[in-house]
């Protein structure tokens, strides 16, 4: 059996924030999203009550993307061949 629709969650740190791991999990179920992998976790000055996540930057075959709570910030690279507006569309309904 191929799961050739459905990307790969990358597991490369043992802390996540509190909520990201299952939006991830639904995010790389989208079509055309290939590997999601959340990387280092950070402190920011702002206060954002509720998890978001921010596409930042491209990168190459995909885009950084930067998930907020609370003061904590995490950096989330995802491979995917979607353009920027297509990637913040399947955000939005994995966040839902």
């Amino acid at each position: 059996m191929s799961r050739s629709s459905e990307g790969r969650l990358v597991w490369n740190h043992s802390t996540h924030l509190a909520g990201l791991i299952p939006i991830l999990e639904r995010l790389i179920k989208h079509h055309g999203i290939r590997t999601v992998t959340p990387g280092v976790i950070g402190r920011a000055k702002g206060h954002i009550p509720q998890l978001k996540l921010r596409i930042s930057v491209p990168i190459r075959g995909g885009f950084k993307v930067i998930a907020r709570q609370g003061k904590t910030v995490q950096e989330v690279f995802i491979i995917t061949n979607l353009n920027q507006t297509e990637l913040e569309g399947a955000i939005a309904q994995a966040i839902k």
